[in-house]
């Protein structure tokens, strides 16, 4: 620790001299080189290297951004770097750099920086570790999905890596005014600590139980024994600590930890994080730490006093090399996205009800189940095919066994006609005795000692690709991919070689499923132009959006806890940057009485409710037949109720979904995005945005008539149901029915609504309902397209304002803008205004395209 410290002061260099050209600033330090690189008006990277033992290549950042107009100015304590939104000013004397806002307030100060040499294998690297001030009250979101139930991470330690139920994006975002990207590709750790103590197992022995799992070779039965470990921790100091435990493995089954008693972190699943954090207030002194965990896990426990710092440290580097966004939440997404990649707008389809098992098992047995869908009035877009459809020709062989799926392409066709669309999974890793296994091998092109497919090595996905669309995209008219285990799974890249041999796999850890989904995105671009692409994968990494992906948090349980701990990891997803995520509805794994189990009909209809307000709809279940009639008429009533709002809202998803793409916006909004200056709503784990109107409250809890739920501040509140309004600022006690969530509108809200359907390609020229929410100015821009093909990007959509002026009462449609073919030019609008006393006031238009001015 004390060596550390030494470290980092003494990295803190003198300036020597700097240089400018049209792109960058260098700066020359006594220990090194400092660049400054403007990226856009408002993002600016930065850079700290010595002698370069890799050249890495550019994996993140898009090419051919527009370099922004910056000047230098210079003076006896600094130099600034000085750009339209956002000033870089770097210490002449530390070589520290601070960053401020437009108005010139500090945002953002570096605390030091360290540079360490190191190896990894026999390969020269470094140590790199940044510290920037964190003042104590700060907010900071982000760094992706983790099962540790924090939403906010000021002060928390994470370490990023790649596993099932845990993405890991090194971005935050602050309530302070910026986003901050940490930029290398291996394992990371956000705030790490170098205190530590091993666990020791005693004597007291555990449970012993025998579950069903999935594995990348299928379905298997695994014996589980639980073992109690213990140790005491020192506390130097009064105050908050951040822990992280360990359990020593690549995957953990448990995850339990209590400090005097005090249980802090109890997670139990098929599949966990091997690590998982805390912050827990102690007393100086002794405490006792006990675990009760796998039998053969080696636990350690990290731990730290909490500080007014961020950290980031990568034991595997080049270089020091961060990007800073400045502005709100919103300016500092969009600027996240234009360095890194805008997302695609999801195609129309891919936004309605996604129905998946685990599994399907015929051809049969999904046309069977897609009749009964429309025959019972269940509104669905996607039927999905799990794994094990290649049955005799083994693991993830590009092809379906004939047995069982005689002819995929008339089921697909059969599909179509019922405007359902066709998902099927598609794996980055083969078993070797299969035809393609046998290839992959005789070319080099996996992983050594694996049955990953080494997409470094660019001949190896390009194959990879080959085959995927020769086998898999042109026969079939399939029209969406699951690539599932992308992590890859269990944190593979650990101790392997990658890139044909030449790479230790730590140098890339995080990325492969970055470079799996570009392989598949870019394919279906190329050989199947007409058609967006949309991928749902279980992993992801930064600037991942660009390849037109939705993620899901993996293989969880069902419980009420577990429930919870999704929502808040999708919201941290939010913040670093993905904006397309979903979860399992009900629960991956579930009880095995489950289609009889009324107490988990409750839990699997909150999961449903929840799903309505989610970027993207699905439910999926291990060994389950997931079709809402196998649960009976109440769980049926309740899933019709949930779909039926679900497609309703399609007009205001839908234009959310091109705001994603055309502003770089996010449907899925924790409060830092919106309620930035309220103190309360930023320690809101579990309550979040759909878009900027609808503040949705999920209900955790078995059986509860009320729950409090938290108004932001500054503005009314109506119940999307029952149109009551509320003052913003206030907790409340509010009612809970089993049919719904909590769902509240934003005053100044206008929300197009669509008519009830069975797809979203149907009636697309009905009548629409607008509501109106009165007590603040508000706005909308409604977008529409063919929803299915990439003519968008030529400009081929049309858009159309909507603007609501409280103090008068007056709803302004705008005049429309743009066309496309097969566009809706005449459709009846219902304008319904409400204010919490004149209710549903109504109005009837048709709006064929010119503006329109009403009052209320």
């Amino acid at each position: 620790m004390i060596f550390l410290q030494v470290s980092i002061a003494a990295m803190s260099q003198k300036v020597l001299r700097y240089n400018v050209n049209k792109k960058q600033v260098n700066i020359t330090t006594i220990d090194g080189t400092l660049t400054i690189i403007p990226l856009t008006d408002n993002a600016v990277r930065t850079i700290f290297s010595k002698q370069v033992y890799r050249v890495m290549p550019e994996l993140v950042y898009v090419e051919n951004l527009k370099n922004p107009t910056f000047n230098i100015k210079d003076s006896k304590d600094k130099v600034s770097i000085c750009l339209k939104n956002i000033t870089v000013e770097v210490d002449r004397n530390t070589g520290l750099v601070v960053y401020l806002n437009k108005n010139g307030k500090q945002i953002l100060a570096e605390n030091g920086r360290s540079l360490a040499h190191s190896f990894v294998g026999k390969e020269k690297t470094y140590i790199a570790e940044q510290h920037f001030a964190s003042p104590s009250n700060e907010h900071q979101y982000g760094l992706g999905q983790f099962q540790d139930g924090y939403l906010d991470v000021r002060g928390l330690s994470r370490r990023l890596t790649q596993v099932n139920t845990q993405i890991s994006i090194p971005m935050i975002l602050s309530n302070k005014g910026y986003g901050l990207l940490w930029n290398n590709y291996g394992l990371v750790d956000f705030n790490p600590s170098d205190n530590n103590v091993t666990l020791k197992k005693n004597a007291e022995g555990g449970d012993v139980t025998e579950v069903n799992v999935t594995t990348t070779a299928g379905n298997k039965k695994e014996r589980r024994e639980s073992n109690v470990f213990e140790a005491d921790v020192n506390i130097d100091q009064e105050g908050d600590y951040s822990f992280l435990l360990d359990v020593g493995q690549k995957m953990a089954r448990k995850l339990n930890l209590e400090i005097d008693g005090q249980r802090l972190i109890n997670m139990e699943n098929l599949w966990l994080p091997p690590t998982s954090s805390v912050i827990a207030h102690l007393s100086a002194g002794i405490h006792h730490v006990k675990s009760q965990l796998t039998n053969n896990d080696s636990p350690i426990l990290y731990y730290h006093k909490v500080k007014d710092e961020t950290v980031f440290r990568s034991p595997v580097s080049q270089s020091i090399d961060y990007t800073v966004f400045a502005g709100n939440a919103d300016a500092a997404m969009a600027a996240y996205r234009e360095v890194t990649g805008e997302a695609p707008i999801m195609p129309l389809w891919a936004l309605g009800y996604i129905h998946c098992r685990e599994r399907f098992n015929s051809q049969h047995e999904i046309l069977e189940t897609a009749n009964r869908f429309r025959k019972e009035s269940f509104p669905v877009d996607m039927m999905v095919q799990d794994w094990q459809y290649w049955g005799k020709y083994g693991w993830n062989a590009m092809k379906f066994d004939e047995d069982r799926y005689p002819n995929v392409k008339a089921m697909t066709d059969s599909l179509h006609k019922m405007n359902i669309k066709f998902m099927v999974s598609v794996w980055s890793n083969t078993d070797h005795k299969t035809e393609l296994g046998h290839e992959l091998d005789s070319l080099g092109y996996f992983i050594p000692n694996t049955n990953w497919v080494d997409f470094f090595n660019p001949k190896a996905a390009d194959f990879y690709w080959s085959n995927f669309s020769r086998r898999m995209l042109k026969p079939y008219g399939i029209d969406a991919w699951w690539q599932d285990a992308t992590e890859p799974e269990n944190d593979d890249l650990s101790g392997r070689l990658v890139n044909n041999g030449t790479t230790p796999g730590e140098v890339f850890r995080n990325t492969y499923p970055l470079l799996v989904n570009k392989t598949v995105y870019e394919g279906c671009r190329r050989d199947n132009p007409m058609q967006r692409t949309m991928i749902l994968t279980r992993c992801s990494y930064t600037g991942i959006q660009r390849y037109s992906i939705a993620n899901w948090s993996g293989d969880v349980g069902n419980d009420w806890d577990t429930f919870k701990r999704q929502v808040t990891a999708g919201l941290g997803l939010m913040a670093a940057g993905i904006p397309w995520w979903t979860y399992d509805a009900g629960g991956f794994f579930r009880p095995g009485n489950q289609y009889s189990d009324s107490l988990y009909h409750e839990r699997f209809m909150r999961w449903m409710q929840t799903s309505v307000f989610l970027p993207l709809m699905r439910v999926h279940g291990y060994m389950s037949n997931t079709e809402f009639w196998n649960y009976g008429q109440k769980v049926s009533d309740n899933a019709r109720l949930c779909l039926d709002m679900r497609y309703r809202l399609m007009p205001y998803i839908y234009s959310n979904a091109a705001a994603i793409s055309m502003n770089g916006t996010s449907i899925m909004r924790p409060f830092i995005m919106d309620f930035a200056n309220d103190e309360l709503a930023l320690k809101q784990k579990d309550e979040y945005m759909f878009g900027k109107s609808l503040l949705v409250a999920p209900v955790f809890e078995q059986g509860i008539s009320q729950m409090s739920v938290y108004l932001p501040k500054d503005t009314k509140w109506y119940d999307f149901v029952t149109n009551k309004m509320y003052v913003g600022g206030e907790t409340y006690q509010m009612p809970i029915v089993k049919e719904r969530i909590p769902v509240y509108v934003k005053a100044g809200s206008i929300i197009p609504l669509g008519p009830s359907v069975q797809s979203t390609c149907e009636n697309r020229n009905a009548p629409w309902e607008i509501r109106v929410y009165g007590g603040a100015d508000g706005a909308f821009t409604v977008y529409e397209d063919d929803g299915t093909s990439y003519n968008y990007e030529k400009g081929a959509y049309s858009t159309y304002p909507i603007t609501w002026k409280d103090s008068s009462r007056t709803l302004e449609i705008g005049q429309r803008k743009g066309c496309y073919k097969g566009m809706c030019k005449k459709r009846k609008l219902k304008l319904v205004y409400t204010n919490g006393e004149k209710q549903n006031v109504s109005k009837t238009v048709i709006y064929s395209g010119k503006g329109i001015t009403l009052r209320f």
